[in-house]
């Protein structure tokens, strides 16, 4: 399923993929911590999330369950961004991380091994 989560979503998606299951009132509890979001907005975009089919809703509590994983989520991202900058190729997306230059010694041997694996 590809949906596209926009800022707001990503926030209340990233609880549930964090800590699974919750109620609303869980969520909002925590977003209020974290960035500040009264109920009204936590309810508002947990209500967009389940429009578009990402969260379901069940249960007397108002309890919500991501129907989206994250590998998902960043999997259409992923696409989307080497789509829009990349002419589709995911290997030039690549590149670009990699002439960042910012990648450390651990993070080097690691794309090493992950290459490996794949062979």
């Amino acid at each position: 399923m590809s949906v596209k989560f926009y800022d707001s979503e990503l926030h209340v998606m990233k609880v549930l993929w964090e800590r699974g299951d919750c109620s609303a009132k869980e969520i909002s509890n925590l977003l209020n911590q974290q960035i500040g979001w009264n109920i009204n907005t936590t309810y508002t975009v947990i209500k967009k999330c389940i429009a578009k089919g990402a969260i379901e809703r069940y249960g007397k509590n108002f309890m919500c369950r991501a129907l989206i994983s994250e590998k998902q989520a960043q999997a259409y991202e992923i696409t989307e961004l080497s789509e829009k900058l990349f002419h589709g190729s995911k290997m030039q997306l690549f590149n670009a991380l990699i002439d960042q230059k910012s990648l450390t010694e651990q993070e080097i041997a690691d794309l090493k091994d992950l290459i490996n694996k794949l062979e």
